[in-house]
């Protein structure tokens, strides 16, 4: 009977992979378990839903990231229980597994507060297939636009919604705005980029809450050079097939985009633990569980708090930093006593608005504009995995950039009514 280690790692996210790596060809059993086969870049899964980039830029097979690790082993499949106690899980599929070690990793889904069932009129962008549907949408629409001659009746067509001012939010309204008002509308001649309008919407009083007011202020700004309506202090009270309403009024379009928050997956409930409004773990601060050492919550589904008393961000350096934390403990088999706390190095916060258009915020220093786009695009396709993604996608952005040309435009009708 073999006595060495088995880890297993629930999710092919950030940081699932990040602490897989740190565990890779160490004498510990791997087992990494995510109902897709793939990790995905979920920063740029707006470029894919604006038709710049195409699904196979910003995601790679897991499979091939470890393929040359052999105590790597990869297990398509949902987990739906987790038993804490006797340390083993459950599969979607009735398949059972042991573990000596657990990474929760399971990220999170967008959180309509209480209103589940606006998901289908208001898809948001947490998958591939989110940001197909919301691509073919997109171009559904123009199609259905380019086909009605009254300029009433074709508006709702040429309207677009976006609910949530987060940096997801502020960067699909801008990629939406540079189509609508130059990119595809060349290729269509019944109507002008003038009919074309985009709303943001969102419930506080600030974009891109979190970042300093003056650059979010700057972004709202860029954002109506551009075109688009920045509403704020307006929450959404009812959304429908193409129509979402405010106590001010309503909007009528079948364009609905959600990006106002989220929840950690429902897995974490079946761990028994404390948890915050958003349904994320409350850890300590080696990101263990309470009374379980070798059972952590890592990304967008834990709650650690910073030294300010804020919880740290859901973004994607966190989730890589707390990976590689916790793949250090279990290859260094390090007891809970001799755990240094988590720390989180914070390089930064930023977002795209449009092209050559962004703002960030990195350790006090302000950028906004073309450096801070740079900055940007710099640092995501660092983060790309890959060598070939990250010349694909940069090749794909300079060709965008010179020659205002969007990629994939197809429709399959796979997700039309």
């Amino acid at each position: 009977m073999s006595d060495q280690k088995h880890a297993i790692i629930i999710g092919g996210g950030f940081g699932g992979i990040s602490a897989a790596k740190e565990l890779r060809n160490s004498g510990i059993k791997v087992t990494i378990i995510d109902k897709n086969n793939h990790h995905l870049f979920q920063p740029l899964l707006y470029q894919v839903a604006t038709a710049a980039l195409s699904p196979g830029d910003i995601a790679v097979p897991i499979r091939a990231i470890f393929g040359k690790s052999s105590n790597v082993r990869v297990v398509l499949g949902e987990v739906t229980e987790i038993n804490k106690q006797e340390k083993s899980l459950k599969l979607k599929d009735e398949r059972t597994f042991d573990f000596d070690y657990l990474v929760v990793a399971a990220g999170a889904q967008y959180n309509y507060f209480g209103n589940d069932d606006w998901a289908e009129s208001a898809p948001g962008l947490k998958s591939i297939s989110d940001a197909l549907q919301v691509r073919e949408r997109i171009l559904l629409s123009l199609e259905e636009a380019e086909q009605i001659d009254d300029p009433k009746l074709r508006e709702p067509y040429l309207t677009y919604v976006i609910i949530g001012g987060g940096p997801t939010g502020v960067e699909m309204a801008g990629a939406i705005a540079e189509i609508a008002k130059r990119n595809m509308m060349r290729d269509y001649k019944n109507f002008s980029k003038n009919e074309s309008r985009i709303f943001l919407v969102e419930a506080g009083p600030q974009i891109l809450n979190g970042f300093p007011k003056s650059l979010a202020e700057k972004a709202r700004e860029s954002l109506e050079d551009m075109g688009v309506s920045v509403l704020l202090d307006t929450p959404v009270t009812e959304i429908s097939d193409s129509r979402v309403q405010f106590k001010q009024g309503a909007i009528e379009t079948p364009n609905i985009i959600w990006a106002a928050g989220v929840a950690a997956s429902p897995l974490m409930s079946s761990l028994d633990e404390p948890q915050d409004r958003t349904g994320r773990v409350i850890v300590n601060k080696d990101l263990s569980i309470s009374d379980y050492p070798d059972i952590f919550v890592i990304g967008d589904a834990a709650h650690l708090e910073e030294e300010d008393g804020n919880p740290l961000p859901g973004l994607a350096p966190v989730a890589m930093q707390e990976g590689r934390y916790v793949g250090k403990i279990i290859r260094n088999n390090t007891p809970s006593k001799d755990r240094k706390p988590f720390h989180y190095v914070d390089k930064g916060t930023m977002a795209t608005i449009g092209r050559a258009k962004a703002v960030a915020d990195v350790k006090g220093m302000k950028f906004s504009g073309f450096i801070a786009w740079i900055l940007w695009s710099v640092i995501h396709i660092f983060y790309l995995i890959g060598f070939r993604n990250r010349i694909k996608v940069f090749v794909e952005w300079m060709w965008y950039y010179f020659s205002f040309k969007r990629g994939v435009r197809l429709i399959t009708n796979r997700f039309s009514k």
